[in-house]
């Protein structure tokens, strides 16, 4: 998962609904990059009932991510090393993932 997938899965994780969206122009009116419109400084906010999470804040929740999908590797390798020591072959271990 690439940093901005991570970012909007992040913010969506922070709050409930579509409340969050990004900026297509800075201040100067000139045109954000579709390419770097998706970051922290560039999110607005759409639904005046939440309030804008911190910097600190979302890094935290990425970084949480990112320990969920290291995690879950671990999990799927660790199961995978056990059906092999049951005597799987690996064509049936990758028939049932």
């Amino acid at each position: 998962m690439n940093e901005q997938d991570l970012l909007n899965k992040a913010l969506a994780h922070l709050h409930t609904g579509q409340w969050f969206g990004w900026r297509t122009h800075d201040d100067n009116g000139n045109k954000i990059p579709n390419d770097q419109r998706m970051s922290y400084e560039n999110i607005i906010i759409h639904d005046n009932s939440v309030t804008m999470p911190t910097k600190q804040e979302v890094d935290a929740k990425i970084q949480e991510l990112k320990d969920d999908e290291i995690a879950k590797k671990a999990k799927k390798e660790s199961a995978i090393a056990k059906l092999k020591a049951l005597g799987l072959t690996e064509e049936e271990v990758k028939s049932i993932l």
